[in-house]
């Protein structure tokens, strides 16, 4: 099945499972039979309002059945899923839809303005689908084509932050995505009877990880309020998750409000993280929440699909192994999947820039100018040659993730981006060893290294979560432990760090707070 399409996956499910529940938010159920149903009308209606399948459709929705209806609708097409985050600015919507040449717009009612007035050379057909979750009547008999199976074509085309501020186009397509489906299926043991949290907004592409290894197994896909993620133990126990896949960030904010009881989680199988960093300290606390949980770090860039290594906590915490920077190992690289750690020159090293490749890596960005130096080709016994963008992308070359990684203990541990080295008195510095450093204080649940332009020299400047403490203090421990140029010009206590929509931590607005 690892060559099938996701519409297969949900499809196969349908067959196998009808009468199972398939979609859960809040008091509304869907078994399988009815999400088909909804799909089918909706997809029908999609191609006699735009008259042909489009190639790409761009979906403005969230977090409520229209929005899962649509996203399968778009799937069972054989079109590709744009999804557009309805909080993100207009204007920002409206370049990706133009960049994705997208065909049509899926919006619920609120969000179907973003798409009014536009030009003439760029008017995609606008659906409005209800916010009510109002039932769809069946399709028309012979208005819908057959479904697309070719696993070559385009699943979903997601927008990743670019170094450039332009906003990188990272198409994906069944076949990267599938063998991931399949692995992970099997991974975590999902089947009918187990419940999948979604905590992860469409335009994060986890959320793929949530709704296709619920919807690929027979199991359920239980959709939390946004409300639902400062309280995630709340959640997890009323609607019985088996398995919870989120940021580490849900689970620190939590406890920062006060909403993290322990050891009242028993239904919970697995636990999944990916992201961002995950500490030991988060692990710990997590162990308190669930104790019955099997504990996962999961890495992966989105030009991976999804994730693409794996680290699984042992039983006995006794046997936990820790990287050198107080982080969790991100572990090793999926079976079908290639990994190696090359140096500045290209070799192979313990301490370094983290390739990989296999049927997940992606075939290259929506631009082809992005693609040169992104990639590499690299062979035993020869040092790496980049690639400058001409010629032809093939299977053999190596995906350069820019991130930062060392083989500890036949584990790698994620140490960072390379692209955040900065020089500080003449001395590379890597933020993220300043920041692990900063969380071995015995009183700081979390902290964040931000670089700031000065009179036109680059400073350190911090932050951390935890006991508010006097900086002067704080700084003369942090001299003990690592070099005086490494330590931050200033400390600053936060109560919140600022996060993106994703989840993760705005480094931008950091700056901007600390500046």
């Amino acid at each position: 099945m690892s060559d099938h399409t996701l519409y297969q996956w949900f499809a196969e499910s349908v067959r196998r499972w009808p009468d199972e529940p398939a979609l859960e938010l809040r008091d509304q159920i869907l078994t399988y039979r009815e999400l088909h149903q909804r799909v089918q009308a909706l997809a029908a209606r999609i191609v006699g309002e735009h008259g042909q399948v489009p190639d790409r459709i761009a979906l403005v929705a969230s977090r409520t059945a229209a929005a899962y209806i649509g996203y399968l609708a778009i799937q069972r097409l054989g079109a590709s899923v744009v999804p557009l985050n309805d909080d993100y600015p207009r204007q920002r919507n409206l370049d990706i839809a133009r960049r994705a040449e997208v065909g049509a717009v899926l919006a619920q009612e609120a969000h179907g303005t973003v798409f009014a007035d536009l030009p003439e050379d760029f008017r995609p057909t606008v659906l409005l689908v209800p916010s009510n979750d109002a039932p769809s009547p069946p399709p028309p008999a012979g208005r819908l084509p057959d479904c697309p199976t070719d696993p070559a074509r385009e699943a979903y085309l997601l927008f990743t932050s670019g170094s450039t501020g332009r906003p990188k186009g990272v198409p994906i397509r069944h076949r990267n995505v599938s063998p991931y489906v399949a692995y992970n299926i099997a991974r975590y043991e999902v089947g009918p009877g187990s419940r999948v949290s979604q905590a992860f907004g469409l335009t994060f592409d986890p959320s793929v990880f949530d709704m296709f290894v619920a919807w690929g197994s027979g199991a359920v896909l239980v959709v939390p309020d946004r409300d639902d993620l400062y309280r995630p133990v709340d959640f997890v126990v009323d609607r019985r998750i088996t398995h919870w896949f989120s940021v580490p960030s849900v689970v620190t904010t939590a406890q920062r409000l006060g909403n993290l009881p322990l050891g009242r989680v028993t239904s919970l199988r697995h636990s999944c993280f990916s992201a961002e960093p995950v500490t030991v300290q988060l692990v710990d606390l997590w162990r308190e929440v669930a104790p019955g949980s099997r504990i996962h770090n999961l890495y992966g860039p989105t030009e991976l699909t999804i994730t693409c290594t794996d680290h699984e906590l042992p039983a006995d915490r006794a046997q936990w192994t820790a990287g050198s920077n107080g982080t969790v190992p991100i572990g090793r690289p999926y079976p079908h999947m290639e990994a190696v750690v090359l140096d500045e020159q290209g070799r192979p090293c313990e301490d370094g820039e983290l390739c990989v490749r296999g049927p997940q890596r992606f075939d290259g960005y929506l631009d082809p100018a992005d693609n040169a130096g992104r990639f590499l080709t690299y062979e035993a016994g020869e040092p790496a040659v980049p690639y400058d963008g001409t010629g032809e992308l093939t299977a053999r070359h190596w995906y350069r993730t820019g991130d930062r990684v060392r083989r500890e203990d036949g584990l790698l541990v994620h140490r960072g981006r390379l692209d955040n080295q900065v020089k500080v008195l003449g001395h590379r510095v890597e933020p993220g060893e300043v920041e692990a450093a900063m969380r071995r204080h015995p009183e700081v649940v979390d902290a964040a290294v931000v670089v700031v332009r000065v009179q036109g020299e680059d400073r350190l400047v911090a932050a951390y979560l935890g006991k508010d403490m006097r900086a002067r203090d704080f700084t003369r421990w942090l001299r003990q432990q690592i070099p005086l140029h490494m330590v931050p010009r200033r400390i600053q206590h936060l109560e919140e760090f600022p996060y993106n929509d994703n989840g993760k931590l705005d480094r931008q607005r950091l700056a901007e707070l600390l500046a």
